[in-house]
């Protein structure tokens, strides 16, 4: 507030506005993993207005929702590389002895559990399956 970066306040406030929004509805406190899940939310929100936008031809409102997701990314732990995300699903896949598709449930339940926040899960299920279908 004190720099007069009315975008970046404006991304901030919608985050707590989302929090707030969701310990009203479920009266519940919100823990850390709460918290992660709503930032990923509305990172994954705003990626589809991206794709909406640009089909649209508004670059304009297309660059807010850019700068809003750089804002949020600050407020998630630091991303996991492609090598460490690569082991994590080697580990996944020895400790639930998938075979094959059929098992990618299994392997993603433990994944997610353990990458939480600090890798694009999206991505992570691509992975996944190109692991588990070769």
């Amino acid at each position: 507030m004190r720099a007069r970066d009315s975008a970046r306040l404006s991304a901030i406030r919608l985050l707590l506005a989302a929090m707030k929004q969701k310990e009203v509805d479920e009266r519940v406190s919100l823990g850390d993993a709460d918290v992660l899940g709503i930032v990923e939310k509305m990172i994954k929100q705003r990626r589809e207005s991206i794709a909406q936008f640009e089909k649209a031809g508004r670059e304009d409102l297309a660059q807010v929702e850019r700068f809003e997701i750089g804002v949020l990314r600050g407020y998630l732990p630091q991303q996991m590389t492609e090598e460490e995300v690569g082991q994590a699903i080697a580990a996944a896949v020895a400790e639930s002895g998938a075979t094959g598709l059929k098992d990618m449930g299994r392997v993603m339940a433990l994944l997610k559990a353990r990458l939480a926040g600090r890798a694009d899960m999206g991505k992570v299920s691509a992975q996944v399956r190109a692991k588990l279908g070769s």
